[in-house]
């Protein structure tokens, strides 16, 4: 066993170094080398969402869709983006999927840590100022728009964290790309005393405006109810689109075109008639009269075997009069 005065050679190396950073960025060196070498980095999976968390009479309804978006691509349709921090706070993350997961999973150990040390519940507003905290230190750089919902001895709560760092308490709270949409729905139907079945309608409502009007929403509506007795987690509560079904084959050979349904309607010709339309616009009135105030026959007769010798004079009559204007 080596004295305490003893120092090691491996010691005074890095004795030499200094102070140490708590964080290794080597991987930001060969980022930027691999950009500086002309490689593309691959495209984050992004959630774009459509989050809403309302508080109604007995506790909170937190909802979300369930499309997760890669660029222009939907990678996956039924995505899950209501987290388990405990067993009365849940929270919807919209953002970069990777970082939403990552920093929900952190939160919830860091919770049941806080819980074993205090030996008490934990309360809500710990779970925002933890996340808060973790947002703020990245300055943004982790994607992660977080809902945070649930009950405690104070009441239900509804916390609306940003990737900024900064937070809100609201009585109802929506973020994502559908925010706009989510929100007005919210601001038209929230009342302080909903009960369960008009809180979980409004956010169905809301999450609905969100897919409908958001490209980065869609698919699934999840659902999570928190009281004081627990949480219920909804999965697919309500399906807000569905996809449509091809009710035939639409195999086209080339150079065809296909013939959807025929028809054949025999037409009974009771008489011919020939006229000679003018050209000029001022005639286009007598043919009008005609049509409708010369063809006054008696009852019983067809109207195409009278003569028509009033269409010719009149047709006549204009003709001779626009040669006259140009003499």
């Amino acid at each position: 066993m080596l004295p305490l005065s003893h120092t090691s050679t491996q010691d005074k190396g890095n004795a030499d170094l200094g102070p140490r950073s708590g964080f290794s960025f080597i991987n930001c060196r060969r980022n930027a080398k691999l950009l500086a070498e002309g490689f593309q980095p691959p495209t984050p999976v992004r959630t774009g969402t459509s989050i809403v968390g309302i508080i109604y009479r007995d506790g909170v309804i937190l909802g979300a869709d369930t499309r997760a978006t890669e660029g222009p691509m939907v990678s996956d349709k039924n995505c899950s983006k209501i987290h388990y921090l405990q067993n009365h706070i849940y929270c919807c993350g919209a953002g970069t999927a990777a970082d939403t997961e990552m920093i929900t999973l952190t939160t919830s150990s860091q919770l049941n840590l806080h819980q074993m040390s205090t030996k008490r519940l934990v309360p809500v507003v710990c779970a925002s100022i933890m996340l808060r905290r973790t947002l703020f230190r990245y300055q943004g750089h982790i994607g992660a728009a977080l809902v945070v919902g649930g009950v405690d001895r104070w009441g239900p709560q509804i916390y609306c964290n940003h990737s900024c760092g900064s937070n809100d308490k609201l009585p109802y709270a929506a973020m994502g790309s559908g925010t706009l949409a989510a929100m007005t729905v919210l601001e038209h139907g929230w009342k302080p005393d909903l009960d369960l079945e008009q809180g979980k309608q409004l956010v169905r409502e809301a999450i609905s405006a969100g897919v409908f009007n958001d490209l980065g929403s869609g698919s699934n509506i999840d659902l999570c109810v928190i009281t004081k007795a627990g949480a219920k987690y909804l999965r697919t509560d309500t399906v807000a689109s569905e996809r449509g079904e091809r009710q035939e084959k639409y195999c086209i050979k080339p150079n065809s075109t296909v013939v959807k349904a025929t028809s054949v309607q025999n037409l009974l010709v009771a008489s011919e008639h020939c006229y000679r339309v003018s050209l000029f616009p001022s005639c286009w009135k007598f043919y009008s009269e005609i049509n409708l105030g010369d063809r006054s026959w008696p009852a019983n007769t067809d109207p195409d075997e009278q003569p028509t010798t009033s269409a010719s004079a009149k047709a006549a009559e204009c003709q001779g009069k626009k040669k006259g204007n140009k003499k």
